[in-house]
């Protein structure tokens, strides 16, 4: 307790579990409750009376459960945190650059429909209405718990409105989501870091554009690159581009730990950009299929607007959840 930051820490996870406790009792009580009523009704030979006024009470109390049991899967230590989730255009050209676009555009609508604050860090435009890459910063509990399952190559397949001929196009992009690492968890040495400063191409008004407030830090180290135009204040995109290195240092130490432990286990299944997740087809049938959970439905508008995303991203949610359980049994 005499480490400050370490009993700050101690007391707001003690918080968390404390609430996760009060809901499960909240949700018992009511469901308590709502069987004295059927009991009473059952005495009283008013069953179907009852049941008009339970139903509906125990269908909310299902979905609350359900939100509840949800939770429990995400419990990896960085799950509650806010995300950094980057999209970058593959094979296909303009196609690919629109699918970005598209890609980039359910995100967005996803984050409104959870209350997550949904900010464009960096975007790479072309000529038209698409993007080669772009980087946001999604803020809101458990933003990278829910969307880390989205990591991984995205495959479109449509009549491409760029070919006159209208021909059947494959477009691919590419999902990378990273939680927020704090300052303290990985230390950036200065001498490490090859800092330039740039000035905005992206929205902001005529000061962002005419003073060099961008921002682009290079790990010298690693190579890793970096970049923030979003912010007004050079400081801030200076902040906001450390908080994203840190992020893809600490994605660069997980894949190294991963490579460990497969050649631990005698795995010898290559990682490649190739492994695609999800499967998007406009053309000549609509269908969204999840290739790990097996997961599909002809809903492409809904799962394109965000509404229905949560079918694909909760079922990998249960599923990672087993896995990773099963292997660190195994392990």
């Amino acid at each position: 307790w005499k480490n400050q930051e370490e009993a700050k820490n101690i007391s707001k996870r003690l918080g968390e579990l404390q609430k996760i406790i009060e809901d499960f009792e909240d949700k018992r009580k009511k469901l308590d409750d709502l069987e004295a009523i059927l009991t009473i009704a059952d005495e009283q030979n008013k069953e179907d009376e009852s049941l008009n006024y339970v139903e509906p009470l125990l269908d909310k109390l299902t979905r609350e459960v359900d939100k509840l049991e949800l939770n429990l899967f995400l419990n990896d230590k960085y799950d509650k945190r806010n995300a950094t989730l980057t999209i970058y255009a593959g094979a296909g050209g303009e196609d690919a650059q629109d699918w970005a676009r598209m890609l980039l555009e359910m995100y967005q609508k996803y984050c409104e429909k959870k209350g997550y604050k949904f900010e464009i860090l960096d975007e790479n435009k072309n000529e038209t209405n698409g993007i080669k890459s772009a980087v946001i910063k999604i803020t809101g509990e458990y933003a990278y718990g829910y969307l880390k399952g989205e990591t991984g190559v995205h495959r479109l397949v449509r009549i491409s409105p760029f070919d006159a001929s209208n021909q059947r196009h494959t477009s691919f992009a590419s999902v990378e989501v990273l939680p927020e690492i704090e300052k303290e968890e990985i230390d950036l040495k200065k001498e490490d870091l090859e800092i330039e400063f740039l000035r905005s191409s992206g929205p902001g008004g005529q000061n962002v554009n005419k003073v060099e407030t961008a921002v682009r830090i290079k790990h010298l180290p690693t190579n890793i690159v970096v970049t923030c135009q979003i912010e007004r204040s050079q400081n801030k995109n200076y902040e906001r581009a450390l908080e994203i290195l840190r992020s893809k240092l600490y994605l660069l130490e997980q894949e190294k730990r991963s490579k460990e432990k497969q050649q631990l286990r005698g795995a010898k299944k290559e990682i490649t950009f190739s492994s695609q997740i999800r499967s998007y087809i406009l053309h000549p049938y609509k269908l969204v299929k999840d290739y790990r959970t097996g997961i599909e439905t002809t809903d492409v508008e809904g799962i394109l607007g965000g509404e229905n995303l949560d079918i694909f991203i909760e079922n990998e949610l249960k599923i990672g959840y087993t896995k990773n359980s099963h292997e660190n049994n195994k392990f």
